[in-house]
């Protein structure tokens, strides 16, 4: 049985993200016609791609607004989040992973992509917690466990940075990985410019953070067509991202780079993406379209998935998000994609639609 409906209003279409008058049809979750013109629609307003949250590591969410003195306390191995992560029961951990997702889903993401510690195990607890209407994308640890192991259960391997591991543990965690045509991605420059080169010689599927990159690193990685994941209000937090100059995300994209948005560590930051894409819109780029990209086809490019996901165009997936355009925050608007990335909330969402399991 064939499972078709209409919505109709202001579309944001194509991977150009061109504002139309129209309507889409989806069938069995696939985005079936994008037209102009009226028709009888199901629901109607501003019609948009939902977000990919880049980077998250919703295990964090365990424990929120954490107190600590510095970025390297909180982090590193044996710091206070891996402490309080191994203090936590499973029964705990899945609970506020769960609760974390159904919010993630509430506010407009249809995909995440997670560095998720603890090795198989910790895979498995994201996995048992995952809820319906989210595609996510886990990239494990081997915290222990071998990482064949982990990337039989895992869509590639998550490191932190080359200053935290072993040289020998980066390469072959990053040559299994190829070898089983899995990611491989790791956090580099976050706190300083020490762990760059050594994080760019792995060829990584993409690097997140690049807070600290001068413009040699930053140059090497568009030659190397590294896509970057940025988290501005989490380098903000720890203390990391207070020049106007850090992180370097308007330089990034004018060398080419596909930059990505994320928003990292649970316990510092909600998974709000309207949230990050208003704070990296006012203290960055000035370019709301090059913003709304950001956190969402740029996500699916970084992940080889933009022919499936991340725009509205016929053959992809419906990963899409309806905002009421009669909201007390939306209405009147003369630029819609300006307004949604600079003042729309996650309250002006009408509904959001994922694949053949339509509303979620």
């Amino acid at each position: 049985m064939t499972y078709e409906y209409v919505v109709s209003g202001t579309v944001i279409y194509d991977d150009e993200f061109e504002v139309m008058e129209g309507y889409v049809v989806i069938r069995d979750g696939i985005i079936h016609e994008v037209s102009t013109g009226e028709v009888d629609s199901s629901i109607q307003g501003i019609i948009a791609p939902a977000f990919i949250n880049a980077h998250t590591h919703v295990g964090d969410s365990v424990v929120k607004d954490i107190s600590f003195d510095s970025l390297k306390e909180l982090v590193k191995p044996g710091g206070l989040k891996y402490k309080t992560l191994s203090e936590a029961s499973e029964q705990k951990l899945i609970a506020s992973m769960t609760s974390c997702l159904c919010d993630m889903k509430r506010t407009g993401t249809c995909a995440f992509v997670d560095f998720r510690e603890g090795g198989v195990s910790g895979v498995h607890a994201l996995k048992r917690a995952c809820v319906g209407g989210l595609k996510p994308f886990i990239l494990g640890r081997p915290d222990g466990d071998d990482v064949k192991d982990v990337l039989m259960v895992a869509d590639g391997i998550g490191m932190s940075s080359v200053n935290d591991h072993p040289w020998d543990v980066l390469k072959g965690a990053a040559e299994a990985s190829r070898k089983s045509g899995k990611l491989f991605a790791i956090h580099a420059g976050e706190a300083d410019r020490s762990d760059i080169k050594g994080a760019l010689e792995l060829s990584p599927d993409f690097l997140v953070h690049m807070t600290c990159a001068d413009d040699g690193g930053i140059r090497v990685a568009a030659d190397k067509n590294i896509p970057i994941v940025v988290c501005p209000r989490s380098n903000f937090v720890t203390g990391v991202g207070r020049s106007g100059e850090r992180p370097p995300i308007k330089e990034m994209a004018e060398m080419g780079i596909t930059v990505a948005l994320g928003t990292d560590n649970v316990m510092l930051n909600s998974t709000d993406m309207f949230a990050e894409m208003e704070f990296t819109a006012k203290m960055f780029v000035q370019n709301d379209r090059q913003v709304f990209k950001m956190a969402t086809l740029n996500g699916a490019k970084m992940l080889h998935l933009d022919e499936k996901i991340g725009s509205i165009r016929e053959g992809k997936t419906s990963h899409i998000m309806i905002l009421d355009e009669k909201s007390n925050s939306l209405c009147g608007t003369k630029d819609v994609i300006k307004s949604i990335v600079r003042r729309a909330r996650p309250d002006d969402i009408k509904v959001v639609l994922e694949g053949k399991s339509g509303a979620v």
